[in-house]
């Protein structure tokens, strides 16, 4: 019997080996001024249409660089999918994966929340975060913009930074804030889910999770 039992765990350790899992979220806040975004604005909203726009920007109220710097927060429970400086127009950025429950579906969904012209990181590839935790700090790139953070939500999580490959439609792009009003809070659940990955191609050297 003690040799069933050991091959049993040896056999769910192999079938799980490499995955990754990560609890769902119980709700998502902004990813400045937490949780309700005190103290910013939203400069620019989602456009899927010319001039396409394909997340947020938020701004400190102060304008310019006054809030170069400050935090950014991970808008929910996830998994970092991505963490990199890949300079160009987008500077430092960071991805991170989430689970929920569609409370309409009572089905598992993933999304995943962008950050980027950031100043610093500081998370990596692989990190678990909690809502809240802060992963970054607020950016111009370099100075290429005013301090700001772009910030996207996608359905589509293999999209990664080739954003040229995916149709501009609200099937690949959730709308932020409404995202987050949405699914503000939700109930608490404590199983553990399998996160996909693997999803992203390779951009200017650097890989995903």
């Amino acid at each position: 019997m003690k040799v069933l039992s050991a091959l049993i765990i040896l056999l769910l350790t192999l079938l799980g080996e490499g995955q990754i899992r990560i609890k769902l979220v119980d709700g998502f806040d902004y990813p400045v001024g937490k949780p309700n975004a005190a103290g910013y604005y939203k400069a620019r909203g989602l456009r899927l249409t010319r001039p396409v726009h394909f997340g947020e920007d938020w701004n400190g109220k102060g304008g310019g660089d006054t809030d170069l710097h400050d935090p950014i927060y991970a808008c929910g429970d996830g998994v970092v999918t991505f963490a990199a400086d890949v300079r160009v127009g987008w500077g430092r950025v960071v991805l991170i994966r989430h689970a929920y429950r569609d409370p309409g579906t009572g089905k598992v969904k993933y999304v995943d929340s962008q950050y980027a012209h950031l100043r610093t990181i500081l998370v990596k590839k692989g990190d678990v975060v909690k809502r809240g935790q802060k992963i970054g700090t607020m950016g111009n790139n370099r100075g290429m913009y005013a301090a700001h953070l772009h910030f996207e939500i996608r359905h589509n999580i293999n999209i990664g930074m080739q954003r040229e490959n995916f149709s501009k439609s609200d099937a690949n792009w959730a709308d932020p804030s409404a995202f987050i009003k949405k699914y503000r809070r939700l109930k608490k659940e404590w199983r553990p889910v399998v996160v996909p990955t693997g999803t992203y191609r390779v951009y200017r050297g650097h890989t995903g999770l």
